[in-house]
């Protein structure tokens, strides 16, 4: 790809964030960390887990962000009675005009574009599988057929953090599936004043719609050719293997305070998180400060603290955090010109 065509990409790239965001902030005010971040999980073809306590606009941001793109979104409230059939869909039987019978399958709601997994600590274990399964492989199978999902596909889910009872938390090597794991924060002061003006007086105007699905997957196209270097991937190599406390470059801390740390998948992310934030941005290549923002969504949920860590009040976010300030840079190899062939050496 030349770089003067690159460069155009880049910035209907840019005008297309943009428009994305004026549109969101017609209903969503404050939160741009949550945004950019639920963004970047979907410019990557990733999964994002949204936690945090109720009204707090998180299933307005998902199904807003659905409106303005004019993709199929399918909202999917969890409950103990849901089933798996509820979420992949079924086989009926259908009769056929010369009297004879036939198995259809009818198409689950997680046949869409965006999936709003709303709630989905509070389904059983077998049905959060279906879904996570569907996650992975982006396909269904039903009897001996397999049905592929749309493309794009990415499932948003929430979670709540303060209500405990009668759910079923999400187990790490389901967690994992998750390409982010956002934690949604309550409002500034002066954005919580904005919300209250703005939603308790006359109904605004709906959301236009300014991107469709090709234009998606053009800027997802964009953010896989954001180019990588050997120094970037080095880094990510460096900060995923130091979460591990069996790692020998693994630091005290973490010995201490960590039972299990990231696998490849988490460097595998942090390369994708930080190709998203650089295009964003604006910029042609990844910077080390881009995998250091990635750094926390990606990792909050592949940390496993023990219980030293939570007599200390240490959280996976801290040790994110202490990681992201001792972790060195890898070093750059100095150039050093070689002389000519035909200049003799001096004698050292």
């Amino acid at each position: 790809m030349a770089k003067e065509s690159f460069s155009s990409l880049l910035e209907k790239f840019q005008q297309s964030r943009q428009l994305i965001l004026d549109e969101l902030r017609q209903r969503i005010i404050g939160q741009d960390a949550v945004i950019d971040q639920m963004l970047t999980a979907v410019l990557t073809r990733g999964h994002c887990l949204l936690v945090g306590v109720p009204g707090l606009a998180k299933t307005l941001m998902v199904s807003s962000l659905a409106k303005i793109t004019s993709l199929n979104f399918k909202r999917i409230q969890f409950t103990p009675d849901l089933m798996p059939s509820d979420i992949t869909g079924t086989q009926v039987i259908d009769e056929l005009p010369d009297g004879k019978r036939a198995f259809r399958f009818v198409n689950g709601p997680v046949f869409a574009n965006i999936v709003l997994a709303d709630e989905i600590n509070r389904a059983p274990p077998k049905t959060q599988a279906a879904l996570l399964q569907a996650m992975q492989e982006r396909e269904v199978t039903s009897g001996s057929e397999t049905y592929p999902l749309p493309n794009p596909f990415f499932v948003i889910a929430t979670q709540n953090p303060i209500e405990q009872e009668g759910t079923y938390p999400l187990p790490e090597a389901q967690l994992d599936r998750f390409m982010f794991n956002v934690w949604v924060d309550y409002p500034a002061l002066e954005d919580e004043h904005k919300i209250l003006a703005r939603t308790t007086g006359e109904l605004t105007a709906g959301l236009r719609t300014v991107l469709n699905d090709r234009q998606i997957l053009n800027m997802q196209k964009l953010v896989a050719a954001i180019p990588v270097t050997e120094y970037v991937i080095d880094y990510a190599v460096r900060f995923t293997r130091a979460s591990r406390p069996v790692d020998p470059s693994a630091p005290d801390f973490i010995r201490k305070y960590v039972d299990w740390g990231a696998g490849p998948r988490a460097g595998q992310f942090l390369i994708w998180g930080g190709k998203a934030f650089a295009a964003l941005d604006g910029r042609y290549s990844v910077s080390l400060d881009d995998i250091r923002s990635a750094a926390v969504p990606v990792m909050r949920h592949r940390i496993a603290c023990n219980f030293a860590a939570q007599a200390e009040r240490l959280d996976s976010v801290q040790i994110v955090e202490k990681l992201i300030e001792i972790v060195p840079e890898p070093k750059v190899p100095k150039y050093e010109p070689k002389p000519p062939a035909d200049v003799p050496q001096e004698p050292t």
